[in-house]
């Protein structure tokens, strides 16, 4: 490619001067929707009426039942209401629904759901999941599997079934999941978590493969400690001092800032990857965590 010049003696060959147009990120949904898991609060609520500032129609699913080895309350009925009233506040349509993303039953019937709804699904926001605090050894079976499924599991079934969705229509789309910085280094006393969301990472690049070839984006964010009721749930639980043995998690070991990052934060990286901007990132793992994972 010849460098571009003002001089008009100087070839300039094939360059394509409108290659280096920039217009800025192209943050428009109009007429789309998108499909937000784990809505009723923190990045999920966050994530959803973002998405309908930028025009979007929003899905929005909760957890339909408790999880035994929570330490801390989840989202309710009345959290999830709140979410969708906050949508539409904006203009746009929402579609509450309970969800257990472990399950492939209720999975499969909301996206179906949500199609005949809406008559498409455009974006998958893969958001739902938990954490806990024990170390591993002391860890019994029933706290591992109800991490791994609802934060690895959930994030495949629902990959799965909007994905055939992808592919039937022929449309493109997007899938962006949560990660977090545990998904790129160890977390002391949340190992089954940093297990899941290492899978996490592995069940993107694997997506992104496979679903390349329909135009399907497939992505994740790897956050820092963000300021949710999950956060504070499990300080509640467990105590500050507890929690700075998982400072990995916490925020506490942040470089651009030690407190931590708004539920904001993260939806901007959602609304990126989700965009015409990001139409040529795939397979990737964004950090949103102040430099956490720079040390």
């Amino acid at each position: 490619m010849n460098v571009p010049t003002d001089d008009p003696d100087r070839p300039t060959g094939d360059f394509d001067r409108s290659v280096y147009d920039f217009h800025g990120p192209a943050y428009d949904f109009e007429g789309k929707v998108a499909f937000v898991t784990g809505a009723g609060r923190g990045q999920g609520r966050s994530h959803a009426v973002g998405y309908a500032e930028h025009g979007a129609d929003v899905v929005l699913t909760g957890v339909s039942r408790g999880i035994e080895t929570s330490q801390y309350p989840l989202a309710t009925a009345d959290d999830l209401a709140e979410t969708a009233r906050l949508v539409e506040e904006t203009g746009r349509e929402a579609l509450p629904l309970r969800v257990d993303v472990r399950e492939e039953a209720q999975v499969a019937a909301a996206v179906e759901e949500a199609i005949d709804e809406f008559g498409r699904i455009d974006v998958l926001a893969n958001n739902a999941g938990i954490w806990n605090v024990t170390d591993l050894v002391e860890m019994d079976e029933r706290r591992w599997d109800e991490l791994v499924d609802s934060d690895l599991k959930g994030a495949w079934l629902c990959a799965k079934h909007v994905g055939k969705h992808f592919r039937a229509r022929e449309g493109g789309g997007r899938i962006v999941s949560t990660a977090s910085t545990a998904a790129l280094v160890g977390a002391r006393g949340s190992g089954h978590y940093a297990a899941a969301k290492h899978g996490l990472v592995g069940l993107t690049k694997s997506l992104a493969l496979e679903l390349a070839a329909y135009d399907v984006t497939v992505n994740c964010v790897a956050p820092t400690g963000v300021d949710t009721p999950m956060i504070d749930g499990i300080l509640e639980e467990v105590g500050e001092a507890a929690l700075a043995s998982v400072s990995d998690l916490s925020g506490s070991m942040n470089v651009l800032d030690e407190q931590l990052v708004d539920p904001r934060d993260v939806t901007e990286a959602f609304l990126w990857l989700s965009s015409d901007a990001a139409r040529y990132v795939t397979g990737a793992v964004l950090p949103v965590d102040a430099g956490m994972t720079a040390k």
